[in-house]
């Protein structure tokens, strides 16, 4: 492997992406929270998760500005948990991680199914576009330096 592209590998955010996120508990408090979940009992219940567990992940969720925690103005004992807006930017990972496991028979095809408000139908497949909205396949993308955007690619591999 190259060094250059080696190199260019090591500065991928997937890996920190990934440390970020920790395990899959991570994940299950984000699909419950995506489900109106907010209060640690409730998180609890809908989990199965242990206590020190859940504990520990939304500690590590809040501190990465994934998740907020804000005290309860009636009852100060209880504290709600919310997505912010870098928590709410990965539900298209997470539902391609659903999508990629139902499609593989890693999981049965859930109930519910997540549908547009608008006309009650189910989502479709979660893609990759290009800019102009184009569907993309794996076939058609190329990575590239920064100093190469926007040059097609027979221009830039001469």
């Amino acid at each position: 492997m190259p060094t250059e592209l080696r190199d260019s590998l090591a500065e991928c955010g997937l890996p920190s992406a990934l440390e970020v996120m920790g395990d899959r508990w991570s994940f299950m408090i984000l699909r419950a929270a995506f489900n109106g979940i907010c209060h640690f009992e409730d998180f609890l219940e809908a989990l199965g998760i242990a206590r020190n567990i859940l504990s520990n992940r939304l500690s590590g969720l809040v501190d990465e500005g994934i998740m907020q925690r804000t005290v309860c103005e009636h009852d100060r004992r209880k504290a709600e948990y919310r997505l912010t807006e870098k928590g709410i930017d990965l539900l298209p990972s997470l539902l391609a991680l659903r999508q990629w496991g139902e499609k593989y028979g890693l999981g049965v095809a859930s109930n519910p199914v997540l549908a547009d408000r608008r006309d009650g139908m189910p989502i479709g497949p979660i893609g990759i576009q290009a800019h102009d909205g184009r569907n993309l396949a794996w076939r058609d993308l190329q990575w590239l330096d920064r100093s190469e955007i926007g040059k097609p690619a027979g221009d830039c591999c001469d």
